[in-house]
């Protein structure tokens, strides 16, 4: 295991607490091993990140998988506005959310906001996923057919279907289910729940 000179400890100081890059990061930068670097830090007391400090930090330096627009047209601040507004009525907001899910029955409520996600935050279309939520004596590969052909969303990208068998025949359904747009990304849960804040904060001033 290569060793590193003591004169080196302001230099790993200055990696690990002011640059904040992780051990294994100061490991390949110096051209060592990383136990070289866990042994260094413990023999001079550099105090190591908590799981939540390194999680924290992890999650920061996440690449995005999106790129919001911000150079908005008119027509385009009216579909940010709806889509936030949509996401505000039916999104799922909880903060142990790790990304966005929104669910509908209603094809133009999912029409609009698949086009928010695309046109506002340029999403990686590879992330979507929809789960279908159905009843038993629906022709379920006719409804994912008819939600992919409306989404864009290959059927590729569809999770295994909610199928609900307990209910009435006579009772009221919904024509084509509902379904669930999913996309992976906690930041970009996050982007959207600060862009309904501020939507709000500006309601309570008008």
């Amino acid at each position: 295991m290569s060793q590193i000179s003591k004169d080196k400890i302001n230099l790993v100081k200055n990696l690990y607490c002011d640059k904040k890059l992780s051990m294994r990061e100061i490991a390949e930068k110096l051209g060592i091993g990383i136990d070289a670097v866990v042994y260094f830090m413990r023999k001079n007391k550099i105090s190591r990140r908590s799981y939540k400090e390194n999680n924290a930090l992890v999650f920061k330096n996440k690449k995005l998988s999106f790129k919001e627009n911000k150079n908005l047209s008119f027509i385009e601040e009216k579909l940010k506005l709806t889509g936030l507004i949509l996401y505000w009525g039916e999104g799922y907001k909880t903060n142990k959310s790790k990304g966005i899910d929104f669910a509908n029955s209603d094809p133009e409520m999912i029409a609009i906001f698949v086009k928010f996600l695309r046109k506002i935050y340029r999403v990686d279309e590879k992330r979507f996923r929809i789960l279908l939520y159905c009843y038993a004596n629906q022709d379920i590969n006719f409804l994912i057919k008819f939600w992919s052909k409306l989404t864009g969303i290959p059927k590729g990208q569809f999770s295994k279907p909610y199928i609900r068998k307990d209910f009435r025949e006579d009772g009221r359904k919904m024509e084509y289910g509902m379904i669930h747009i999913r996309y992976a990304d906690k930041k970009l849960f996050l982007c959207i729940m600060e862009a309904i804040d501020l939507v709000k904060s500006n309601m309570r001033r008008w």
